[in-house]
């Protein structure tokens, strides 16, 4: 996986090890532990997937952390990207809408050690405005337009990474401006299925 993801184009060495030492089977169900570390989404409870390696490694890589942020993540899911972010850096805020997920999720990480990650079971297009704001806010769910709620709760110079009109996204806050910066094209679930995909 890791020769696979460098020949795709990702050079961040932190976001590498990160993703080589955690084991991304531990996160998903036994039955599909054969292709955990396969280019595909896995599912998960909830009707939920959790991404392929490469969508990760590229939302994380794009992100660019240097280790002491506070990181908002929306989307939960199976706790494995939040897994990859508490490597990466202080602390690592996650808000999942699934009881379920949240519940899964924040066993698991514990399982992993990953003592810097807080979960919290709660609508994320809300954001943690007790927590904000954030250095950095990643959304692994698919956007149509800019989260603007989420923006307010970044701080200055801080940089948002989500997949919107599935482009792979960075947006970097300028006081009231917002620099936009698209990088590839990466399909992701919707925040709601079935619903507007409007955050």
């Amino acid at each position: 996986m890791i020769l696979r993801l460098r020949r795709a184009g990702i050079s961040d060495t932190n976001v590498l090890r990160a993703m080589e030492l955690l084991p991304r089977a531990a996160f998903i169900a036994q039955e599909h532990s054969d292709f955990a570390y396969d280019e595909r989404a896995v599912p998960i409870a909830c009707g939920q997937t959790l991404a392929a390696p490469l969508t990760i490694a590229a939302m994380t890589q794009a992100l660019a952390l240097t280790g002491g942020e506070k990181v908002l993540e929306i989307g939960t899911g199976s706790g494995y990207h939040a897994a990859v972010l508490s490597a990466l850096c202080t602390r690592v805020y996650s808000v999942e809408r699934y009881k379920t997920l949240a519940d899964s999720a924040k066993a698991t990480l514990r399982g992993q050690g990953c003592a810097n990650v807080v979960t919290r079971h709660s609508d994320g297009r809300y954001g943690w405005r007790g927590q904000a704001p954030f250095d950095a806010i990643i959304i692994t769910a698919g956007l149509r337009v800019r989260p603007v709620t989420l923006l307010g709760q970044l701080k200055n110079g801080g940089r948002l990474v989500c997949v919107m009109d599935d482009m792979l996204t960075v947006l970097t806050k300028s006081f009231a401006d917002i620099e936009e910066k698209t990088v590839f094209k990466t399909p992701l679930a919707p925040l709601e299925p079935g619903k507007s995909k409007i955050l």
